[in-house]
C-alpha cells in the first residue's frame, strides 16, 4: 500500500519560508521582548535599554574609546556616535579627541554616570525575577546564544 502524501491527508506541506519556523525571527522577538521587559526597571533611572549596555561596558572600563565601545557592544559609528551625543547631553559621559590621534574619541564616565552604578546595581536581579525560567535554563540559554554568537561571527565578520 502507498503512503498517503502529506497533502493528500491535509497536513500543510513543509515550507522553509513559514515565519513560525525560523530561528531568526524567534530571536528577534525574544531580544525585542527583553527589551521591552527593561524598559520599565530602566525608567526611573532616565536610561534606555542601549545607554544601560553603554555604561554597564563603561563602568566596566572608563575610559574607551567609541571603536573599542563599539566592538564590545557589536555597534557600529553610525549607531554608536549618536547614542554617545544623547549620553553626553544627558550627562553620562564626555567626549574628547584622543590628544595623540585626533580621529579617535575618546568616552569617559561623569560622576553622575558613576553614581547611577549604584541605582543600576538591581537590575540585573529585578530582571531575571521576571523571566519565566529557572536559573539554569537561563545559563544554557545565554551559553547557546553565545555559542551560535561565535558562529555567526565567523560567517558574517563586520
Amino acid at each position: 500500500m502507498a503512503k498517503e502524501s502529506e497533502a493528500a491527508k491535509g497536513a500543510e506541506p513543509f515550507d522553509p519560508l513559514r515565519l513560525e519556523l525560523q530561528l531568526c525571527f524567534a530571536l528577534y522577538t525574544a531580544s525585542n521582548l527583553m527589551t521591552r521587559a527593561y524598559r520599565p526597571l530602566l525608567e526611573p533611572l532616565g536610561l534606555t535599554y542601549l545607554q544601560y549596555l553603554a555604561l554597564m561596558a563603561l563602568w566596566a572600563e572608563a575610559p574607551q574609546s567609541i571603536g573599542d565601545l563599539g566592538r564590545r557592544l557589536g555597534l557600529d559609528a553610525s549607531t554608536l556616535t549618536p547614542l554617545c551625543k544623547r549620553m553626553e547631553k544627558a550627562g553620562l559621559v564626555t567626549r574628547t579627541r584622543d590628544p595623540g590621534d585626533a580621529r579617535r574619541v575618546i568616552i569617559e564616565l561623569t560622576p553622575r554616570a558613576r553614581a547611577l552604578r549604584e541605582k543600576a546595581v538591581s537590575v540585573p536581579t529585578a530582571m531575571f525575577c521576571q523571566l519565566p525560567m529557572p536559573l539554569e535554563e537561563s545559563v544554557a540559554l545565554k551559553a547557546a546564544i553565545e555559542k551560535l554568537t561565535a558562529g555567526l561571527r565567523r560567517i558574517a565578520p563586520d
